[in-house]
């Protein structure tokens, strides 16, 4: 069966980008689904799904949005239209990969939809923008970005390489048989937040939690790791978490690299899903930095660099409480039974006995805080050892494999 790639296209300014990728396409055996997601000039290629047909799709008029044409009104209808046309083809299997082509503008409206589409489905962007922070666009989403290098403004021997690269992507995306499809079952899938400073102990968990006839997913806990996680379980793929990270809190008060946003750990407890957590990482901070500067107003601080741009310092008795607020303040959506852990050997590598960002005081400041303030349903279990000893990271394993088979 040909497979079909989806373009999201503006065909009043990139209709030879258009026709070419076409070819590209069809060179491959594969078929094309051309949507116009221009509002204002005339496609100069003809259109699968023309302009008027995404815009009514999405609510809107492209009568009335031509009378006085803004980007601001008339982006919503087109990235709407875009959505509803496209999770309808891939519910039926009519679409396998969609590929967008853009500067600023087309970058945010093809993201912006790409952000609504499942998990797993082929997702494209070349984009003239590729090369900047482009977390904004792609979001906790598995968009795959191509730099086009030079503008994308009518063909070049240089765009025709770029365009035949990202058709040969976005074919060789669409043929893949692999399916990421979660059906549901007697046994969740557990989502699992982690740090490089516990992966040891994540390891370790893995290992415990596969024996015990679960999968898990792990989520590198720097801000989309967890959001991303969360996702998940509102779209009921996770059913069950441990949340064994928490640096994303710590960063989100001081708002640093790692933050999680406001939503970050309130999740679980709102869905009512089992839950296990450990405090990993939230001792210190993810700071980026010009290579091996410290920023001066922490220059008083225990520190350590993860890498020659990230700068990790420790926070004080009095700056963890901060973090130890946000959590309680957080975890107040746990509504159900779930299990807080208390390393109390250390939180994660670098604050274990002899470690680089070793703080008795702080820890102990840390462990009372959140021991008064955290809600009575959530029962706290405190250890001596460390997060990544075995026996810690098993006994969390196992209060959370028993909670799940409690529900």
């Amino acid at each position: 069966m040909k497979k079909t790639v989806a373009l999201l296209v503006t065909l009043d300014t990139k209709d030879q980008e258009a026709g070419y990728l076409i070819e590209q396409i069809e060179s491959h055996g594969q078929q094309a689904l051309l949507l116009d997601i221009g509002v204002v000039g005339l496609a100069g290629i003809k259109a699968s799904i023309t302009r008027d047909e995404v815009i009514s799709t999405g609510g809107g008029s492209l009568d009335e949005l031509l009378k006085d044409p803004t980007r601001e009104k008339s982006n919503p209808f087109v990235v709407q239209g875009c959505i509803r046309i496209l999770q309808e083809k891939i519910a039926n299997n009519e679409v396998h990969a969609v590929l967008g082509l853009g500067g600023t503008q087309g970058t945010s409206t093809c993201c912006d939809v790409m952000q609504a589409l499942p998990f797993g489905f082929p997702k494209l962007m070349v984009s003239t923008i590729a090369s900047g922070d482009t977390s904004e666009f792609v979001g906790i989403k598995d968009i795959t970005m191509m730099f086009s290098v030079s503008d994308i403004l009518k063909l070049n021997p240089f765009t025709h390489k770029v365009l035949a690269n990202a058709a040969g992507a976005a074919c060789g995306m669409a043929d893949v048989e692999a399916k990421f499809d979660m059906k549901k079952g007697d046994k969740p899938l557990i989502g699992m937040s982690n740090l490089g400073v516990l992966t040891n102990g994540a390891m370790e968990a893995i290992k415990y939690i596969e024996a015990a006839g679960y999968e898990v997913i792990v989520f590198h806990a720097v801000g989309s790791g967890g959001q991303a996680m969360e996702q998940m379980m509102k779209e009921g793929i996770i059913g069950a978490v441990f949340d064994y990270a928490m640096g994303e809190i710590a960063d989100d008060v001081w708002k640093v690299l790692r933050a999680g946003g406001p939503e970050r750990l309130t999740v679980a407890g709102k869905l009512g899903l089992p839950q296990v957590l450990c405090p990993g990482g939230a001792e210190h901070l993810g700071i980026l930095v010009h290579p091996n500067q410290i920023p001066e107003e922490y220059k008083n601080h225990q520190h350590v660099f993860h890498s020659p741009v990230v700068f990790v310092p420790r926070l004080n008795s009095e700056e963890i409480l901060r973090v130890a607020d946000d959590i309680i303040q957080r975890l107040q959506h746990t509504k159900d039974k779930a299990y807080f852990m208390l390393p109390k050997g250390g939180v994660g590598r670098y604050s274990v006995k002899g470690g680089v960002l070793e703080d008795k005081a702080s820890d102990e400041a840390f462990f009372n805080r959140l021991k008064e303030g955290l809600p009575k349903n959530i029962i706290v279990i405190e250890r001596d050892t460390h997060a990544e000893d075995p026996a810690f990271v098993k006994e969390a394993v196992d209060l959370l494999i028993g909670l799940i088979e409690e529900n």
